[in-house]
């Protein structure tokens, strides 16, 4: 007998297993190097290498061979995981040398390190676990940080030295603090220079930051894990970079602003991205790192705030900077100080610069995501005329794209050596076994990125199903999208007797910064009256199928958000909610995300859009479900409104989930967790 879809859904982590990712392509593009585990099953990542001239792939490292205990990971690490929402275990992140002969990786906090060309593996001495190890561009050294502290350690002679130690327990160099990696995709905190001889290092210091407490109360003999929280309005951490010469130099790099972006340092000199407090205002510099001092390259602001966007800044062999800014009514590629990209082609961001071509992620049509190359003043698509969500990474005259359409089961792989196919990296990803049956389409008054999924059985027109809108809908995050992928549970549930609606409104990325920047000061009214448009579009362009006496919603994080906020706000278009780790008041949530759109809680923004206040006019079935170790959504969110909601006397059901974090990873809990939704859906709507 088969497994079932939600069995099966849990135990390939959502069909992420066996998925080939993480490709480093050599200079000369003869070979590639990525991460990819055995199996579609199989949650133990192994690191691989795919021979362009021949197709073969090899394995280059094998935790299970290294036999490294994948339970004994250092709190750092596992931090890092739940930030970057790591899934899988094994080798999840590696680095190499510029010429990718050499790669280093942890693994249950051991530092290794292999030789690509030879398959040799060293495991070398470290006085603790070792976090987030990288190379140095020659090869020479790798550094990593432990207790905080951060080495270097060179590879011929395995000597470690202690470039920096932290002052005290508050203090670590060289990693991203918790805004930088959960909110600017930030997640790493050093940089090597391109000769290996200086390192420019993150000193975070978060002894400013709010001490919260994390209990498991299904374990009362267990201690309350301490947390430094950054909540809205409330302290940040405070950030300093040095840079570190190995011979034992210190130089402080100041800046002013409140958050460090990005930095880069490549062979046209240091450059670091600062951001003020109000994300109105981001700045470009040049670092001169013999003395610490800076020069202002670039300044860019917006009215509203200003979007993170990854891989930038870069440059080409000449110099010319590359880099990404809303202009005209779109975001766009600036090449030097010349955009380069027309105002309706949504840049989503850059995936890699060799020589004079860029490589970038863009949008005509917001459901799709193309890989685009410019070189010489031209843009040229890349990626195939298919609609679909492609990726990719190029060097020495290499290309791999990695896309999903929505006719395709799963994503594929391609490699081509200067125009020509040369063949694919193999995914091990287990089919879903659906049929799906999604019918993308653009719903309401303003056209909304609308998916529509029926069960595989449905006829049209042959009966009226109970709908259940599946939205995440917010900010930084796009559920519609021409990807087979991003409707598996979607079908699922429509499998399960409902006509499922999932839609993108204002706020979500895809269709610029106008429609993006609609939320500001309200992360309410705009995103639920954009459902309920979507939902009244949905119904007549299916007007036979989608019964509107019988609405549910559901969400996870700003989704469950949206859901609770649905049926306490519009009871009169939803009638049952399953609202999953929701952000119920936003004052509870960290400064960059919230600040971003709400500003400071003391301008007055923060009650409109947070749920407490309409706690007495819940009438319709509502299901909350936290997990109780949520460092990102922390349980509270949910323990007071359901406190609220006892105080008005609204009856509502808690599902709380005993040493689970925002991620959900077990696999009996995210399996059942489907299943309850499912019951509680069809009891509340029949």
């Amino acid at each position: 007998m088969s497994e079932s879809f939600p069995r099966l859904h849990a135990r390939t982590r959502r069909f992420t297993l066996g998925v080939p990712r993480a490709f480093t392509v050599a200079p000369d593009g003869a070979r590639i190097v990525f991460l990819r585990t055995k199996g579609g099953c199989d949650p133990v990542t192994c690191l691989w290498e795919f021979d362009v001239a021949s197709g073969a792939e090899r394995l280059i490292a094998d935790p299970r061979v290294i036999a490294a205990d994948e339970e004994n990971l250092p709190p750092e690490e596992r931090a890092r995981r739940e930030r970057s929402r790591e899934s899988a275990g094994g080798i999840v992140a590696y680095s190499t040398d510029a010429a990718v002969t050499t790669a280093a990786f942890a693994l249950s906090g051991g530092l290794y390190v292999v030789d690509l060309r030879t398959r040799s593996v060293r495991h070398l001495r470290t006085p603790g676990p070792v976090v987030d190890p990288r190379l140095s561009p020659t090869g020479v050294h790798v550094g990593y940080v432990t207790g905080g502290a951060f080495h270097i350690q060179d590879l011929e002679d395995e000597v470690d030295h202690t470039l920096a130690r932290p002052e005290s327990s508050e203090v670590t160099y060289g990693l991203a603090e918790f805004i930088a990696a959960e909110e600017m995709d930030r997640m790493r905190g050093y940089w090597w220079s391109p000769s290996g001889d200086a390192v420019l290092v993150e000193r975070a210091d978060e002894s400013p930051v709010e001490r919260w407490h994390i209990a498991d109360p299904a374990n009362p003999a267990k201690p309350a894990t301490e947390q430094r929280y950054p909540a809205a309005g409330t302290p940040n951490a405070k950030v300093e970079l040095f840079v570190l010469t190995l011979a034992g130099g210190r130089v402080p790099v100041p800046f002013d602003d409140e958050y460090l972006v990005n930095a880069t340092w490549d062979d046209h000199g240091l450059s670091i991205i600062t951001m003020t407090r109000d994300q109105r205002t981001m700045r470009l510099f040049d670092v001169d790192p013999e003395t610490g001092t800076s020069s202002l390259v670039r300044e860019d602001t917006d009215p509203a705030w200003l979007d993170v966007v990854t891989g930038v800044p870069a440059h080409l062999s000449d110099g010319s900077l590359v880099w990404v800014t809303s202009l005209d009514g779109g975001r766009r590629l600036v090449v030097g100080d010349q955009p380069v990209t027309p105002a309706s082609l949504q840049v989503r961001d850059v995936v890699g610069v060799n020589g004079d071509t860029v490589l970038f992620r863009a949008s005509g049509e917001p459901t799709e995501i193309a890989l685009w190359a410019y070189k010489d003043g031209r843009i040229t698509l890349v990626s195939p005329q298919d609609s679909g969500v492609y990726s990719g990474q190029t060097a020495g005259g290499t290309l791999v794209i990695t896309g999903q359409t929505l006719d395709g089961e799963g994503a594929v792989t391609r490699v081509s050596h200067h125009g020509r196919h040369v063949g694919h990296i193999t995914s091990h990803a287990e089919r879903h076994g659906l049929d799906l049956r999604v019918s993308l389409i653009r719903a309401g008054e303003r056209e909304l990125a609308t998916a529509v999924i029926f069960p595989s059985g449905h006829v049209p027109g042959s009966a009226k199903l109970p709908v259940l809108m599946d939205p995440y809908g917010g900010p930084h995050a796009q559920r519609v999208l021409a990807a087979s992928g991003a409707y598996l549970t979607s079908q699922w549930f429509a499998d399960q007797g409902f006509a499922v609606v999932v839609a993108d409104g204002r706020g979500t990325p895809g269709r610029g910064p106008e429609f993006e920047r609609a939320i500001l000061h309200d992360l309410a009214t705009p995103v639920l009256d954009d459902q309920v448009d979507a939902l009244h579009g949905a119904a007549a362009r299916f007007p036979d199928d989608l019964d509107l006496s019988r609405v549910g919603i559901r969400g996870w994080s700003f989704g469950g958000y949206l859901a609770a906020l649905a049926v306490l706000r519009r009871p009169d278009v939803f009638h049952a909610a399953v609202a999953g780790a929701p952000v119920t008041d936003w004052r509870l949530y960290d400064t960059c995300y919230t600040e971003r759109y709400l500003g400071q809680p003391s301008e007055g923004h923060y009650d409109a859009s947070s749920l407490f206040a309409d706690a007495e006019k819940l009438e319709r079935p509502l299901l909350l479900i936290h997990g109780l170790a949520d460092d990102n959504v922390v349980a509270a969110h949910t323990l007071r409104l359901s406190s609220a909601l006892l105080a008005a006397g609204r009856p509502h059901s808690v599902l709380p989930l005993s040493g689970v974090t925002h991620m959900t990873p077990q696999e009996v809990v995210a399996e059942n967790l489907l299943l309850l939704q499912v019951d509680f859906l069809n009891k509340a709507l029949s």
